[in-house]
């Protein structure tokens, strides 16, 4: 199993970014993604999730409006659109499939 993560960055307040997670390794359309952050000397926490047939997503309280998750089966990625970020969106993004994660990219928002 692989995940890998693409896509973060430096974004000022407002911005916007767009993560990828390309999985392989396994058969993608079966399993339930989500996507999972940590800021510096906080826990990691779920940010939003989404069945394998990408009918049924859920997000965290502190980004319902602002983040959507959704999926390519036929590409085998999950893709989290974050919109009006804050500074308090700053964190390390991971991907998780079951029990595996990938190795996170950092998301930096900040003027």
């Amino acid at each position: 199993v692989q995940l890998v993560e693409s896509g973060g960055g430096l974004v000022q307040p407002g911005g916007s970014l767009r993560l990828s997670c390309a999985a392989s390794g396994f058969t993608f359309r079966r399993y339930y993604m989500s996507w999972y952050r940590q800021a510096p000397g906080k826990e990691r926490e779920l940010v939003a999730g989404i069945t394998g047939a990408g009918d049924i997503t859920n997000y965290a309280d502190s980004v319902k409006g602002r983040f959507t998750i959704s999926r390519d089966n036929a590409k085998n990625t999950v893709y989290l659109q974050m919109n009006s970020l804050k500074p308090e969106d700053t964190a390390v993004y991971y991907c998780k499939a079951w029990d595996y994660w990938g190795q996170g990219t950092q998301v930096t928002v900040s003027s």
